[in-house]
């Protein structure tokens, strides 16, 4: 378990997608003494940074236009200089000149990849926590649900997953409910958080 002061919360500013919201419940888990709040509308960062302390922000850059990203950062940075930022980016990162704590991730990074970095940068004096990868564990998918699954993962509904894998739409649902029975879990986010956890597919 990390620690984290409980009176210095987290902010992820991003898409509500479905691996962002796994990301919000590693982070949690990660740190159980602190909040950790998404926010989705980019014109609302920086007054949620006026109105309180955070201990970590992460921004997530392809929820905001790539253009304004680097401005509305060194805005955040005016406001809180020392606040430790994490940034996922697409293949094309912006170009940031930021002082530290600043960092940068490929957007597709694992949560646990994320919460390794969200850990550096909260500690930047000690080491990053060892994490291992976990292996695979057979749940008996067959591949077909794996294929399903990770389209899930892309937050892909399940007409758009009919249409990439040329199926109808019921089969899609019978496929979900298979893989939310075997993984044991009641929800897409549930399911997201797991296969992370478990590797049970390469994002």
């Amino acid at each position: 378990m990390l620690t984290c002061s409980p009176t210095a919360p987290l902010l992820v500013a991003a898409s509500p997608t479905l691996l962002r919201h796994g990301l919000l419940l590693i982070l949690r888990e990660a740190w159980p003494d602190c909040s950790a709040t998404l926010i989705t509308a980019p014109a609302a960062l920086l007054a949620r940074l006026q109105e309180r302390h955070y201990a970590l922000l992460i921004v997530d850059s392809l929820s905001f236009a790539t253009a304004a990203l680097p401005s509305l950062l060194m805005q955040v940075r005016r406001l809180r200089p020392h606040l430790p930022l994490l940034v996922l980016t697409g293949r094309r990162p912006p170009a940031l000149r930021l002082a530290s704590p600043f960092c940068l991730l490929p957007r597709q990074a694992p949560p646990t990849e994320v919460t390794r970095a969200a850990a550096a940068l909260l500690a930047p004096a000690a080491q990053p926590p060892a994490c291992q990868v976990a292996r695979p564990r057979q749940v008996g998918f067959t591949p077909r649900e794996l294929e399903v699954l990770a389209l899930v993962m892309a937050d892909l509904d399940n007409a758009q997953i009919a249409e990439r894998l040329y199926l109808n739409v019921r089969t899609i649902e019978s496929h979900r409910r298979a893989l939310l029975h075997k993984a044991n879990v009641r929800t897409s986010v549930g399911l997201v958080v797991r296969a992370l956890r478990e590797g049970w597919v390469s994002y």
